[in-house]
């Protein structure tokens, strides 16, 4: 029996009569001759099955093989430089696991509403594929890094009593007799932790309720928060800048293929290595007025302000000590300076905006007492966070990077719907 191996091996099997067990990706017919382009997950390979070759059942078959059905195809490995991968196999077998009949998406252009509705169909593309196999190995390069300097993975509750971040964007739900929210992050349960392990992460899915339709905007998406105690403002820049680089340059040793598949230029993103520049948000308002885009301090960057200041970068860049009043009631003041907080964000080169929010926590009870109020938060809630500050308080930092934010820029697309499986989005639940 013909031993089963998967295309990334196929290499290793030249010469060899093998089974591939997968999905019909496109089908040529000439007749006597058809060529069946076969998928298993793993890669792509051109199948040949000549009449003369096979039985008139399994000829039959890979004649009447439809776009998407299930097969197994059985044959000898040759290599052909002509051929996808470079490898092709001489079919001595066809066998249809299922036909599939008219398949939605055909290789014409589709709407891409119709192919969200689909999309359950949609991630079987190579474009899909790839952007999928990205964000893996991003994901996976997170944990390798923080994993090998000496980050403890803590996981942090999906189900809240009180928010972290805004109080408007929160999904309640009924928890028993009481009211519960999800998730907005993982940060304060970490706040905690780094009183135990020192340095610490969490890594899952996060939810925020806001009424947005932007290309950047989710309301389930996925973070890594590293939290560290006893590192400042600019160590936690120092953390996030090698962390990143460290990203960006193993999705580039790693995924060349998928990074081909997806034509990414992939120039911009060598030239990620830390160091990175740093501004203030001073600087940014500066930087803002001089290229012809009018703004005024104290307010908050929108999409179109973190693009020209990305854009005016060759690498990510960070900014930092953003005015107190919009950000969390958690960060510590810029001392002589309370109208301004030890926060940073670290936009994306060529204009990808925001893909990390952090910065210093206030460290001071007196402080953090008075922000809660300012914030017209329920004390009550946060009396276990204000714990924290009466029982060995230091000085510590964090970060939130998100993944799909990081998963648009670093495959160079347009619009982050691609970078998750299945996107939860303001009028979009299905599937």
């Amino acid at each position: 029996m013909p031993k089963w191996v998967y295309v990334k091996d196929i290499a290793a099997a030249v010469g060899q009569q093998v089974t591939l067990k997968g999905w019909l990706y496109d089908h040529t017919d000439k007749g006597k001759l058809q060529f069946l382009l076969v998928r298993d997950g793993t890669g792509v390979i051109q199948c040949v099955a000549s009449q003369k070759d096979l039985s008139p059942e399994a000829f039959a078959a890979a004649q009447a093989a439809a776009q998407e059905s299930s097969l197994i195809v059985t044959g000898t490995v040759r290599a052909d430089s002509r051929a996808p991968g470079g490898f092709e196999l001489s079919l001595s077998n066809v066998e249809i696991v299922q036909l599939a009949k008219d398949y939605p998406i055909t290789p014409k252009d589709h709407g891409i509403e119709f192919l969200m509705q689909h999309r359950h169909l949609w991630i079987r593309s190579a474009r899909q594929n790839a952007i999928l196999r990205i964000r893996a190995e991003i994901i996976k390069a997170a944990r390798d890094w923080l994993d090998s300097n000496g980050f403890v993975n803590i996981d942090t509750p999906i189900l809240t009593p009180s928010s972290c971040e805004d109080t408007t964007t929160l999904f309640e739900t009924t928890y028993f007799d009481d009211k519960a929210y999800l998730a907005q992050s993982g940060q304060l349960y970490n706040e905690a932790t780094i009183g135990s392990f020192g340095k610490v992460y969490c890594f899952g899915p996060t939810f925020r309720a806001e009424k947005s339709k932007t290309r950047r905007h989710l309301t389930e998406f996925w973070m890594v928060e590293p939290e560290m105690a006893y590192i400042d403002l600019d160590g936690c820049m120092e953390v996030e800048e090698q962390f990143v680089s460290y990203i960006v340059q193993t999705v580039l040793k790693n995924r060349v293929a998928e990074l081909r598949t997806l034509e990414r230029d992939v120039s911009r993103l060598d030239r990620v290595i830390a160091p990175f520049p740093r501004i203030t948000y001073d600087d940014a308002v500066d930087l803002l007025n001089q290229k012809g885009l009018p703004f005024k301090w104290g307010d908050d960057f929108g999409a179109p302000h973190e693009t020209v200041i990305g854009e005016s970068f060759d690498r990510p860049v960070f900014v930092h000590h953003y005015p107190s009043a919009f950000k969390a009631f958690y960060m510590e003041e810029t001392p002589g300076r309370p109208e301004t907080c030890l926060s940073v964000d670290l936009l994306a080169s060529e204009g990808y905006g925001e893909i990390i929010g952090g910065g210093q926590r206030t460290a001071s009870l007196e402080l953090l007492e008075k922000r809660i109020q300012q914030h017209k938060l329920p004390r009550s809630d946060y009396e276990w966070y204000l714990d924290l500050r009466r029982y060995g308080s230091v000085p510590h930092s964090g970060f939130g990077l998100g993944i799909e934010r990081t998963v648009a820029w670093i495959c160079g697309i347009s619009h982050i719907r691609e970078t998750i499986a299945f996107p939860r989005m303001l009028e979009k639940i299905y599937p």
